[in-house]
Parts: C-alpha cells; structure tokens; sequence
C-alpha cells in the first residue's frame, strides 16, 4: 500500500485521489456493517426475544468492527514501513501521523483512533463472551459489555469521519464525511437509550443524550465544510439509512427466525425499532443549522455565537419531536394503557427538567459542533503540503 506523499516530480493529485479512498473505503464500509448488525439485533430482541452469543446479527456486527480494524492496522503497518524507510506519509491518508508507544509505529492519526476502538471492542467482545456463557441468554442492551463495546464502535466511527475529513477536499472524502456522520448518529440512537438505567425512571436522559448527539452531528457537517449543504448532507443520509433500515430490520428478522425455526412473539408490531427511534425531524434542524451558519459567514460574524443559537433551536426541535415520534410508533409497552397520562408532580418536574436538560444539551452540543468542526477541518493538509 503506497501511502507515502507526492514528489514534486509527479502528479500529486490524482496520486492522493487514487491511493486514500481503498482504506478509507474500507473502514467506512465497516461502520456500516456494525450499524446494519445493531440495528437488526434490536430488531431480534424485540421481535423473538433473547439471544446467544453467535447469531447472524452479532456476527455482522463484530464482522464491522474486523473490517475496521484490519483496515486500520495495515494502514499503520505501511505507514511505519514507509517512514522507516525514509518516506513521508501523505497527511491527506488520515490526518498526519504521529508515533506509537515512541515511534516504534508510526499512524495516520484517524486510522489510530479507529484502530484503538476497534481493539477496545475486541475486549469487551470476548467480555460478551464470557458473559453470555456465564449467565446464557442476553435480553437487554444496556449491559456492562454491551455499552463497552456500543462505546468502542462509537470511537472507531469517530476515527472514519477523521479519516474522511483529512481528504475532505477531495470529492470522496467530502461525500464519505458526510455518511460517516450520519452512521455515526445513527448508532448513537442505541448508546444512548442506555442512559436510561441512570434516570431513576423521572429524567428522560435517552432524549437528552439523541438531542446532544443530533444537533452535534449536524453542525459538524455544517462546520467542516463551510459552505451550504453539510448539515443537509447529514440528515439527507441519514434519512436513507432510516428508510432502508425500516423495511430491511423487521423482514430479516423474520427470515431469519423462520431459517432457524424459531417463533415470532405473539404481539410482534412490525414496527423497526431502532428505525423508529432515529429522528425523524433532522432535516428541519439541519435547515436552521444551514440558515445560521450561512449568516455568520455572510455578516462576518462569530460563527461559534450562531452555533449556540442554531444549537439551541436545533435542540428545541428535536426535544419537542423525540416524544411524539416514539408515541406514534413505539407506543407503550405491551401490557400498559398507553392512553393514560401522568400528571403527578414528580411527572411534571422530570418533564421540565427533561426539557430543560435538552435544551442545554443542544446549546452545548453547537458549541462543540462548531469546534470539532474546526479541528475535522485542520485535519485536511494545507495546499503547500501537497
């Protein structure tokens, strides 16, 4: 794998454009095949009910993380070959390398970040393992290995939309940037229902964490390409996952049940879980995202002041949605009246702290949107570089 950066003497540009997208390619590629196995996962503990260790969706959810990793340790490995062998890593394959334990190894440092979270999940995998053999079948996701390695996938998305961002001049890594984005706040949908074991049942923490990570992702892809359409880009992709998952979760689930000759659950809806629970309001937060940055370039002002006022908004939006759009189609629980409303105080205060958590969570959350937009875009090397 050639890595090293362009000579004077040679077409640098088309060079860099051929030689990034293969490994960049690859672990987004990954990313998606852990998504489409959390995603039908959830499904399955739905729709059949608890499972073993080696099913086909755990399969195709640690079979992602592999893909990330492998892709992620060669790149690495090339890397270090070629500055032991006095070659210069091209900063455009995943940001500028940096040495490992020294420089005993030398990493493009988003392939670093994805490597180190896809090693991470490999622990907390045969932690599953041990847990599933030890207690045998698993019925909920918010389990110490389960959150280890939701959290680790997390970090290995994290490192594709650097890997992504550092060619982000390059129209593969704009449109792959993008994707890596939506992925990444897709799976965030299922991390974050795990905050529901710290809301003592009164604080809707689940919707606080999707409102920071919604308005997060949107401005980041506002900010890291400084033009019209990164927030658009985010949500429209999004929506397509959400629109191919709905029909792909509960049908392979099905199959699959059917393959193995096991029944569905007598009150099965069809309704795809984790489809549903992905917002369905991003692309009207992207538009005021779009909207206030777009001023602050126009005006010259501050574009961290808009982000938290974009932030604000674009949390509003998704907090006042997040309620309706699980009522409508996840409904309650079977066996509870899902017209009954709650109008004790303590209902009253979680909701008010709910809102008021989630609106601070969005502010928040455009603050820092703005400036991880910033570092995604210091990731890309200057044109002097290349």
């Amino acid at each position: 794998m050639d890595i090293t950066a362009p000579s004077a003497r040679t077409d640098g540009t088309a060079r860099t454009t051929s030689k990034g997208l293969p490994s960049a390619g690859a672990l987004l590629s990954g990313t998606l095949l852990s998504l489409t196995g959390l995603v039908w996962d959830i499904q399955w503990h739905y729709d059949v009910g608890p499972d073993t260790f080696f099913t086909l969706p755990h399969l195709l959810l640690y079979a992602g993380s592999a893909v990330a990793g492998v892709t992620s340790l060669v790149v690495v490995l090339a890397a270090t070959a070629a500055e032991r062998g006095g070659r210069p890593v091209d900063p455009v394959i995943g940001g500028h390398a940096v040495g490992v334990f020294g420089r005993t190894f030398t990493a493009p440092v988003g392939y670093l970040v994805s490597g180190v979270g896809a090693a991470l999940f490999l622990i907390y995998g045969l932690w599953d393992q041990w847990w599933h053999g030890l207690y045998g079948f698993d019925a909920v996701l918010e389990s110490p290995p389960h959150m280890g390695f939701l959290l680790s996938i997390t970090l290995t998305m994290a490192g594709a939309v650097m890997v992504s961002s550092a060619a982000r001049d390059q129209r593969w890594g704009a449109v792959t940037a993008v994707v890596g984005l939506a992925v990444l706040l897709g799976f965030s949908t299922a991390t974050t229902s795990g905050l529901s074991t710290f809301g003592g049942g009164v604080v809707d923490l689940p919707t606080i964490g999707l409102t920071f990570m919604s308005v997060l992702t949107v401005v980041m892809g506002a900010r890291l390409y400084d033009r019209r359409g990164g927030a658009f880009g985010v949500a429209g992709v999004l929506a397509v996952l959400q629109a191919f998952y709905w029909w792909f979760s509960p049908w392979a689930t099905r199959v699959y049940a059917d393959s193995i000759d096991l029944p569905m659950r007598d009150y099965v809806t069809g309704v795809p879980v984790m489809p549903a629970m992905m917002p369905m309001c991003l692309l009207l937060a992207a538009g005021v995202v779009e909207l206030l940055l777009a001023r602050a370039r126009r005006k010259d002002r501050s574009v961290v002041r808009y982000g938290l006022i974009a932030g604000g908004i674009g949390g509003f939006i998704v907090t006042a949605t997040t309620p309706l759009q699980a009522a409508l189609f996840l409904g309650a629980p079977p066996g509870t009246d899902s017209t009954a409303v709650d109008m004790t105080a303590g209902a009253i205060l979680g909701l008010v702290v709910t809102v008021a958590g989630a609106l601070a969570a969005g502010v928040a959350a455009g603050f820092l949107g703005v400036r991880f937009g910033d570092m995604l875009r210091r990731l890309a090397p200057a044109r002097e570089e290349r």
